[in-house]
């Protein structure tokens, strides 16, 4: 670790200087704190960034399998984005009024997904909160449930993890409002005797997850328990938030449309506008009739729901290119079998080298856990993280010209992508997992 550090810094003395200087000016001399993360001593300054590739200000060019963490699942600006966002631009970026693009984009919604309502909001986070919202305003409940090592963005209610069977603040939740076990329930994903037993007091107002776990490695569900969670949360009253953020990479229509799913909201932001901030959030006919009915036109401009620039008119924009041009049939047909082939490559090298590792894969997404055994819920892929070997397996790639994500070990591919670029991590993964093992 010392001599890819070394490395490291001594090959990026413009991104150290842009570093030192940024101290004085950004909170640990970055623009957002969780950027500290990165496995060099500083993170990498970016000159520019192309489809699956970025070039630091040093020079060094990067295949890039972090993708912003799934924002540039896209691959960095993507023409058809370019030219929609460059168009808008000069007819205006935000107005408070709808325009033909957000008409254009809930139609193609209710097709990928098949929810006949949506709105729009600029984070998954935010649209994470509408969601719980509305959710709590329909059924007049207080709690909310999750599935334990969730990630929903920054939703004050899901950061709450067990200690031994008790539900806890997780660990670096900052100054949270509430103690998350006031609002917040949480259990094991798969494990459908717990969630009943959660659900059925009937205070919970919904269940909002991810249909696979995806920020603490991969978790697959169980054959049957996305057919459980729908009937308990139907027999108990509780509406269904199903998080497509990340999962998006299932396929055009994510693992709701790939796996047949049937929830009451659905969220999907991140990558929907090419890497230009929005997200939205889509409802059934049962979900739109109360809110309705509930609607009051002197208050609706207040209550939580809302933001002055969501559903922009350059954020519907970027969604309508990036749905119609980029995002499609055609690019996960060419994305998934990259993923396939990254898995492959990964798989080979831990059976030659016997490391006690695993790797998994979800549409276009695939990450490597260091444990034998694939995880069942978030405890087990929690405990297989091991901090310190990521950080080693992280600098050992961008040494080398490969960015993985930095909060755990996930690749992703872009329409971009190639098998090149898929080959070079499996050369280099094996040179890692080689130093390792010697």
């Amino acid at each position: 670790m010392q001599s890819e550090q070394q490395k490291f810094i001594t090959q990026r003395p413009k991104s150290k200087v842009l570093f030192e200087r940024a101290r004085k000016s950004l909170l640990g001399g970055v623009p957002m704190n969780w950027m500290v993360k990165w496995a060099g001593a500083f993170p990498p300054f970016v000159r520019e960034a192309h489809g699956a590739e970025f070039v630091d200000v040093d020079g060094h060019c990067y295949v890039d399998l972090c993708l912003g963490d799934t924002g540039a699942m896209t691959g960095h600006s993507p023409a058809a984005t370019v030219s929609a966002v460059q168009q808008q631009v000069e007819r205006g970026i935000t107005l408070m009024l709808p325009s033909e693009d957000s008409v254009w984009v809930g139609e193609e919604l209710q097709k990928r997904f098949g929810l006949p309502f949506w709105q729009f909001a600029l984070t998954a986070t935010d649209a994470n909160r509408f969601a719980i919202r509305l959710a709590r305003q329909i059924t007049g409940r207080p709690k909310i449930l999750v599935f334990n090592w969730c990630y929903h963005g920054s939703v004050d209610e899901t950061f709450i993890t067990l200690e031994n069977g008790v539900a806890k603040a997780r660990r670096g939740n900052v100054g949270p409002p509430v103690d998350p076990t006031v609002t917040t329930k949480v259990v094991e994903f798969n494990d459908v005797a717990a969630l009943e037993k959660a659900l059925s007091p009937r205070d919970v107002a919904c269940v909002l997850a991810e249909p696979a776990m995806t920020n603490v490695g991969i978790v697959h569900a169980d054959p049957a328990f996305h057919e459980q969670l729908r009937k308990l949360t139907r027999k108990y009253g509780t509406l269904l938030i199903i998080d497509e953020t990340h999962t998006i990479c299932a396929g055009p229509g994510g693992y709701t449309r790939a796996e047949n799913l049937d929830p009451d909201f659905l969220v999907f932001g991140k990558p929907i506008g090419g890497g230009v901030p929005g997200s939205t959030y889509g409802f059934t006919q049962a979900v739109a009739d109360p809110i309705v009915a509930r609607h009051n036109l002197e208050d609706c401009d207040v209550g939580g729901i809302g933001g002055t620039l969501a559903g922009n008119a350059l954020s519907l924009a970027a969604m309508r290119a990036t749905l119609e041009k980029v995002l499609t049939e055609k690019a996960f047909e060419h994305m998934i079998p990259l993923a396939e082939r990254w898995t492959e490559g990964v798989a080979k090298a831990i059976a030659e080298f016997d490391v006690p590792w695993h790797v998994t894969r979800l549409g276009c997404r695939a990450e490597y856990l260091f444990a034998r055994q694939t995880p069942r819920n978030g405890t087990e892929a929690h405990d297989a993280m091991d901090f310190e070997l990521e950080r080693f397996m992280h600098l050992f790639a961008m040494n080398r010209g490969i960015l993985l994500t930095p909060f755990h070990n996930m690749a992703l591919m872009s329409p971009a992508t190639t098998p090149e670029h898929i080959d070079h991590h499996t050369k280099v993964f094996r040179e890692a997992l080689k130093a390792l093992v010697n």
